[in-house]
């Protein structure tokens, strides 16, 4: 299955939109399996590099009775080699052109630098287009001027430098989230601001409004990996589409409902979506 960004971009395509990737890869086996992969699914990788000194990341679940036992990672993390960021960057920048929306997913693997990001924002402002921002807990970036940035409540607290002492009653009186919700306004800026709480659902932030909590959808979990990216990708494609901040958050909060019911990363489509909101 794609994972990380990929697993992004296949969730915005079983959605009913058309998703294209930008990163970079290996040239190894585990490369071609991915893109092609995409390939099938409709998805575009014409801004996907490679370079011989990369290496492909795989991650091996090791499931029994459909619960994760361990995870093994097989990666190298090295950053963007020498004389690569500026050519990635032009390409990416001319992906984002040609986007309603963009989504930028960082999982620290050394691609998301400040220079990437800059490039992608400053094109999507030109363009007036809505940016999601999906952050990693050990990887600091200036990221004013996101449309959207979805956090879960680690990634949060970690960002605002907020000791989180666990989780106090109802979500609306949890005092020490609703400091972090508004330090990470002042630090980031984004017009939204979505706090992503497992069981608890989602905190909804906006400038000059009240805080909103969307109560989770879920009835049945098996598997959470990859629904931080199911939320990310409904979020930004409704955004794209016209939705309301709150519509696009009840919808993500479904659709991140039905991938958690599946083993794996998973996607979730119009039809399953519809059946859980009913």
């Amino acid at each position: 299955m794609p994972g990380g960004a990929s697993n992004v971009a296949w969730n915005v395509q079983a959605l009913g939109g058309v998703a294209s990737v930008a990163g970079l890869v290996g040239t190894d086996v585990a490369a071609e399996e991915l893109k092609s992969l995409l390939r099938d699914k409709g998805v575009c990788v014409d801004a996907v590099e490679q370079h011989e000194d990369l290496r492909t990341t795989v991650k091996t679940r090791v499931v029994a009775e459909h619960q994760q036992v361990v995870r093994v990672d097989r990666e190298r993390i090295v950053g963007l080699p020498n004389g690569l960021t500026e050519q990635f960057c032009d390409r990416l920048g001319t992906e984002v052109e040609s986007a309603t929306g963009v989504i930028l997913e960082d999982y620290g693997k050394g691609v998301i630098e400040q220079m990437v990001f800059d490039r992608a924002l400053s094109v999507a402002a030109a363009n007036k287009i809505p940016v999601g921002f999906d952050p990693k807990e050990n990887h600091c970036l200036r990221v004013n001027g996101v449309t959207i940035a979805t956090p879960n409540r680690r990634e949060a607290f970690l960002a605002a430098g907020v000791e989180d002492r666990g989780e106090s009653g109802p979500v609306l009186e949890d005092t020490d989230l609703r400091k972090v919700s508004e330090d990470l306004h002042r630090k980031w800026g984004p017009k939204l601001l979505l706090i992503t709480l497992g069981s608890k659902g989602m905190l909804l932030a906006k400038e000059g409004a009240p805080i909103f909590h969307v109560p989770t959808r879920a009835r049945e979990v098996f598997d959470v990996s990859g629904a931080g990216d199911t939320v990310i990708a409904t979020c930004l494609l409704s955004l794209a589409a016209g939705a309301m901040p709150e519509e696009s958050a009840e919808l993500a909060n479904y659709a991140a409902s039905v991938v958690v019911a599946k083993l794996g990363t998973a996607t979730c489509s119009p039809k399953e979506l519809l059946a859980q909101m009913d």
